[in-house]
C-alpha cells in the first residue's frame, strides 16, 4: 500500500491557524511591542512542508469568517497548498491563534483554542474528498480531540482504507485540547491501529500505552501486529523506526536552536516527501531529522520549512546523525 505514496499527492486533515512571534527573536511576549505573523497549526505546517519539497498537498480544515481566517487562506495559497477543502464558518468559532516566542530558555507559548474552528470539520467535509486522487491521507491526533472533528476524521480513515491509500498519523498530543490523558490515549490508540504509518514522541506513546514505561514497547507492538511503520521520537536522543522485523535508530542533526517548536511538523512533512520520492527508509528518516533541525534554527514554522535545495545544502554541510539498523529481536530491552 505504501507504493501509493509515490503519487506525491496528499490530503491533510486538521488544524490551521495564525502564529504571532514576539519580535525580535529572544523577546518575551509580555515586553514585546512587535510581533511577526506566520501560518501555523500542525496540519497546515505539514502540508507546507510537503509542498515545499515539490509534493502536492491539499488541506481539509475549517477557519473562521474573519480577518484571521482570511490570513490563513492567503498564507496557504502563498505556499502552494490547495485550500479548496478549507471551509469558512461563522458565529462563535475562531481560527486558532498562538502567541509564541523565538527563544529556547523559558519559551512561552499561549494557545487560543476556545471555540476552535477546526474542530468543526464534519462528515460533509470528508465526503467532498476524492480519496482515489491522492497517494496518502495525513492526519494529526488533534483532529480526534473533539466532535464533530473526531467522528469525521475516523470516517476519513475508513474512506482512505476503502480507497486503498495509506493513512499517516502524527499523534500530536496536546493535553489542553483533551478532557484527560486517558481519553486521549484510548481514542488515539484506536486511530493508530487504523493507520499505516504512526509517528509520535515518547510522551505521546506513553499516553497511548497508559503507562510511563510502556510507550516504547507499544510502538514496537504496533509495528509487529500489522504491516505498519512506527516512528518513536526521543528528542535529542533521536528516533527509532520499527518496521516488520527490523528497527532503525537514528540520531539528530545538531544545530544552535532558536526555538523548540516546529520540529515535529518538519520531520513528518519532509519524511513523507522523501518517501514519496522513493528514497530508502534510512534516507527518509535522515531528511526528516535534517528538516527538523533546520526549522528550530529559524524563525517561524511554516516560513522555515526548507525547499529541496536548502535541505540538500544543510545535509551536505552538517555532520550526519549516527544510525544503526538491526533486526528488531536484537533489542530485547525495547
Amino acid at each position: 500500500m505504501l507504493n501509493s505514496l509515490k503519487k506525491n499527492r496528499f490530503v491533510v486533515i486538521g488544524r490551521a491557524g495564525m502564529d504571532l512571534y514576539a519580535d525580535p527573536p529572544g523577546a518575551q511576549t509580555e515586553t514585546a511591542t512587535n510581533f511577526f505573523a506566520a501560518l501555523g497549526g500542525s496540519s497546515a505546517n505539514i502540508a507546507v512542508a510537503i509542498a515545499r519539497q515539490g509534493g502536492a498537498a491539499a488541506l481539509v480544515s475549517v477557519v473562521s469568517d474573519d480577518a484571521v481566517g482570511r490570513f490563513v487562506r492567503h498564507q496557504l495559497d502563498s505556499y502552494g497548498v490547495d485550500a479548496n477543502g478549507v471551509r469558512t464558518v461563522g458565529g462563535q468559532f475562531r481560527t486558532s491563534l498562538a502567541v509564541v516566542e523565538t527563544r529556547m530558555e523559558n519559551c512561552q507559548s499561549v494557545i487560543y483554542r476556545n471555540g476552535a474552528a477546526d474542530f468543526e470539520i464534519t462528515q460533509d467535509d470528508v465526503d467532498a474528498i476524492e480519496f482515489e486522487a491522492y497517494g496518502g491521507l495525513v492526519a494529526t491526533g488533534t483532529c480526534f480531540a473533539a466532535e464533530p472533528s473526531r467522528t469525521a476524521t475516523f470516517s476519513a480513515f475508513e474512506a482512505a482504507r476503502s480507497a486503498g491509500i495509506p493513512i499517516i498519523l502524527d499523534l500530536d498530543y496536546r493535553p489542553y485540547t483533551w478532557p484527560s490523558p486517558a481519553d486521549a490515549g484510548a481514542v488515539c490508540l484506536r486511530a493508530a491501529k487504523m493507520a499505516d504509518i504512526v509517528v509520535g514522541n515518547d510522551e505521546e506513546f506513553e499516553t497511548l500505552a497508559g503507562d510511563r514505561d510502556a510507550g516504547l514497547r507499544l510502538a514496537r507492538e504496533l509495528a509487529r501486529e500489522a504491516d505498519r511503520l512506527v516512528i518513536y521520537k526521543m528528542g535529542e536522543k533521536g528516533s527509532v523506526a520499527f518496521q516488520q522485523a527490523r528497527s532503525i535508530k537514528t540520531g539528530i542533526y545538531r544545530v544552535k536552536a532558536l526555538k523548540p517548536t516546529g520540529s515535529g511538523d518538519a520531520f513528518l512533512g519532509n519524511f513523507i516527501a522523501a518517501m514519496a520520492q522513493g528514497n530508502p527508509l534510512e534516507t527518509c528518516l535522515e531528511r526528516g531529522s535534517a528538516a527538523a533541525a533546520l526549522v528550530v534554527s529559524k524563525v517561524g514554522c511554516a516560513p522555515a520549512m526548507p525547499d529541496p535545495a536548502q535541505l540538500d545544502e544543510f545535509i551536505q554541510n552538517h555532520p550526519g546523525p549516527t544510525r544503526t539498523t538491526e533486526a528488531d529481536n536484537a533489542h530485547p530491552a525495547l
